[in-house]
């Protein structure tokens, strides 16, 4: 990769790792409110090292491994510098089964979202699917059953492959769902400083799952994906400690965010079918899409504004 390729790839993973993690920096804060200041310093500081450096640093390394054992441990770092024909080979070989199984959690994270969760309507059509919620099985459902016949006919582990995205969805899910009700729980339980620390880190790592799967979009480079959601969980960290309310009044921040995963689910899986996507595609998709959100947030925060100094 070029120096170009390279600083927007970056960039793209950068700003896709904080939009993404928008509820979870709002929740950190609400629950560091309750928090003593010792605490708090404990968790904005040492807490980073857990949060960055072992579960945005470790997981991209041990899914490249697991997708591509041969490469071993320290070559499923340094693999995509490599010049090596059979590293190359490798990678060629194995890595559509990580990029499908990393498409399929992200285009089922993102029609849950459509689907189920709770929003913003960004575009008028978010109201009427948001209405039709029971639909979201169903339609997970036939995508899966048509990329898994699809699959099929190309290779048997992309099939594999795919279904273990929808699993992971799952998984994931049952763990975050169970996150947000203890989130709900903090404020009327007298737990411990410790207690709060322990829970807000589980629900760092939960949270730092997507943007380390769709990281995969960007590149298979695990140093890349390291520093650009690096300093992407650093500059949460800052939103959480000063900003969060100021965050808050960007209210489609989220949908950027969403459509955004949408995206690069579609790109990963394309990808994994064999079509050649430009490097450079999936930070650009994300830089237009997050802005777009981010201007029609600028546009509602202002008009609201008007209103309330009349």
């Amino acid at each position: 990769m070029d120096l170009l390729s390279i600083v927007l790839t970056i960039g793209g993973l950068c700003l896709f790792e904080v939009v993404s993690s928008i509820d979870n920096a709002i929740i950190n804060a609400e629950v560091l409110s309750t928090m003593q200041e010792r605490a708090k310093r404990w968790f904005l500081s040492y807490g980073i090292i857990l949060s960055v450096f072992l579960v945005r640093g470790l997981l991209p390394w041990a899914l490249v491994w697991i997708t591509i054992p041969t490469l071993g441990a320290i070559g499923s770092i340094t693999a995509t510098f490599s010049d090596d024909p059979e590293v190359i080979r490798a990678i060629q070989l194995s890595s559509p089964v990580l990029l499908i199984a990393g498409g399929v959690f992200l285009l089922f994270l993102f029609f849950h979202w459509l689907f189920i969760e709770p929003k913003q309507y960004g575009l008028k059509a978010e109201y009427y699917i948001h209405k039709k919620g029971v639909w979201f099985f169903a339609i997970v459902s036939i995508l899966l059953t048509a990329i898994v016949w699809f699959s099929l006919g190309i290779n048997k582990f992309l099939a594999f492959g795919a279904v273990t995205g929808s699993t992971a969805f799952f998984i994931v899910h049952g763990f975050r769902q169970n996150a947000e009700l203890q989130e709900k729980q903090l404020s009327t339980q007298g737990l411990s400083d410790i207690s709060k620390i322990l829970y807000l880190e589980v629900l760092d790592a939960t949270f730092s799952i997507d943007g380390v799967v769709g990281a995969f979009a960007f590149t298979l480079s695990v140093p890349l994906i390291l520093v650009g959601n690096g300093l992407g969980a650093a500059m949460v960290r800052q939103l959480t400690i000063g900003n969060i309310e100021r965050i808050k009044r960007y209210v489609y921040l989220k949908n950027g965010a969403m459509y955004s995963i949408f995206s690069l689910g579609l790109v990963m899986i394309l990808e994994s079918f064999g079509h050649h996507i430009p490097s450079w595609m999936p930070p650009v998709l994300t830089f237009v899409i997050v802005g777009f959100f981010f201007y029609k947030s600028v546009r509602v925060s202002r008009y609201l504004d008007l209103i309330r100094s009349h």
